[in-house]
């Protein structure tokens, strides 16, 4: 919870130790129970970062089973190595959670992001580290006005003497609030007036995106999984072929080595498609979340950082332009597990409309993207 209200690792150490929690390995010492590690009985309330960062990372408090997390070389070699994810072995819903499975899978995610940056007045904006360039791909940066520090803003990281982005993509921060909460108040208007259209499209919409490839990449790896076996029965017969003298070992060697190399070709693929179907379950999973999430914040007034932890992935932000005598600027918001999401224009839903006077005689107007997600 602390995590995505914006907390980092080592604030949520110290606010657990000036709490006076115990520590987990404390806290079963003073249940009778048992465990292996180090044991600090001096300040049994001092938390450390990388007990956080383990708490974190625990599947297991969504009701999970995971087996087989480490291994070893050899049975020679007593060192633990950890495993890969798709090495493991996981069993769902087994035990009862006490983590709901969707903050757990936001947390990962989150803290999967690049570290948020600060500004230089000591605050930072609950959209550090969710803007970025709709040009060039890099992060905005978080500034504020040395003249005037009400005024804050973002610009892009790359625009700079050397040119790796042609434009600043300046944004004020004042005028990105409002043009979030307005279309987060609008996404969740079309919740709560049109329930049931809402979960279709959502669902719909993440389904249409994530199927089709879905169904490809199996086909692809059950012919893959195919061909390896084939490969080991070829082995196989070249080999019995060599020792009856029906193959020499030149011919032997080349086939062999052939064989290899592709077996070799095939094992990474196998690993990069699991890993991909591994991913585009989680996102189906997550449009699940995230109809579940939109409907919490069906009365929210103003913007916090557990609301853009939990609704946005990301923003891009196009360099304003001017049309028709007014500046207008771009914004693209892709939603957790959804992307980019364009409510149906038939649905009676008041636009969202946002003018911000930057500076005297000059005001910017938000004009919002009509796109479907890629």
């Amino acid at each position: 919870s602390m995590t995505l209200d914006g907390y980092g690792v080592e604030q949520i150490a110290t606010a657990l130790t000036d709490d006076r929690i115990l520590t987990p390995m404390n806290y079963w010492r003073s249940k009778g129970l048992k465990r292996g590690g180090k044991k600090n009985t001096k300040t049994p309330t001092y938390w450390r970062v990388s007990t956080i960062v383990k708490i974190l990372s625990l599947q297991e408090y969504c009701g999970d089973i995971v087996n087989f997390k480490t291994y070893s070389k050899s049975y020679k070699n007593k060192k633990r190595i950890p495993n890969t994810e798709e090495n493991m072995a996981i069993f769902r819903d087994v035990n009862e959670p006490v983590v709901e499975r969707a903050e757990w899978e936001k947390v990962k995610a989150k803290r999967g992001t690049t570290r948020k940056r600060q500004a230089k007045d000591g605050n930072k904006s609950i959209f550090s580290g969710f803007l970025v360039c709709a040009d060039c791909g890099g992060n905005l940066n978080y500034h504020f006005n040395q003249k005037n520090p009400d005024i804050k803003y973002f610009n892009c990281a790359n625009n700079n003497n050397h040119g790796d982005c042609p434009t600043n993509h300046y944004i004020r921060l004042d005028f990105l609030e409002m043009v979030v909460l307005a279309e987060i108040r609008r996404l969740t208007a079309f919740a709560r007036d049109y329930e049931d259209n809402f979960a279709v499209a959502v669902m719909g919409h993440s389904t249409k995106v994530v199927e089709l490839e879905y169904e490809r990449k199996q086909r692809e790896l059950k012919s893959l999984l195919t061909r390896d076996g084939e490969l080991d029965a070829l082995f196989e017969r070249i080999y019995e072929d060599n020792l009856n003298g029906k193959l020499t070992d030149e011919r032997y060697a080349k086939m062999a080595k052939r064989y290899e190399t592709e077996q070799t070709t095939i094992a990474e693929r196998v690993k990069i498609l699991k890993a991909e179907l591994r991913k585009a379950d989680t996102r189906m999973m997550s449009s699940e979340m995230f109809v579940s999430t939109v409907r919490r914040y069906a009365d929210a007034k103003t913007l916090t950082q557990r609301m853009i932890s939990e609704l946005i992935d990301r923003i891009e932000v196009f360099q304003a332009e001017k049309v028709d005598g007014e500046h207008k600027q771009r914004l693209r918001i892709h939603y957790n597990g959804v992307g980019v999401f364009d409510i149906p224009d038939a649905l009676k839903l008041p636009e969202t409309e946002v003018r911000v006077q930057t500076r005297k005689g000059v005001a910017i107007c938000y004009t919002p993207e009509k796109q479907i997600a890629s």
